[in-house]
């Protein structure tokens, strides 16, 4: 999963003649499920399969919701990753959401996700907010 991102990243360096070290990835989760694209986006990548814990994300709102009883990872929309400058990254209102292939966290670690939240980052780290590639 590293490589892929780090690919994004890369294709958007070399069309854009920009520093790799100076850019970042930029993740928007759309209102969609995978059966709603029928062809890839011109630049970054569609991703699809993530499910979040401690959490569920509200596609009414598009921010990070606290979690329904009995729902214990709830399956993301589609998410859109495309590569940015570092400077123009948005940082109000973000949550750094760590992303791990299993339950077992720590050696499982892919990368970090900025995802919108009307709430305090503290709130969604004290929950142990995170997105799993696997259930």
């Amino acid at each position: 999963p590293q490589s892929f991102l780090t690919a994004i990243m890369q294709s958007m360096a070399r069309k854009n003649e920009w520093p790799l070290d100076k850019m970042c990835l930029q993740c928007d989760v759309t209102k969609k499920n995978r059966e709603d694209f029928s062809s890839p986006p011109r630049e970054g990548a569609y991703v699809h399969g993530l499910f979040m814990e401690g959490a569920r994300w509200d596609t009414q709102t598009g921010l990070i919701q606290e979690a329904r009883l009995k729902e214990l990872a709830p399956a993301m929309p589609v998410i859109f990753i495309r590569a940015i400058p570092v400077d123009k990254q948005d940082t109000k209102n973000i949550y750094e959401c760590p992303v791990y292939k299993t339950h077992q966290r720590g050696p499982t670690f892919v990368w970090t996700f900025n995802l919108k939240t009307k709430e305090k980052a503290a709130k969604w780290i004290i929950a142990g907010v995170c997105l799993l590639l696997q259930v």
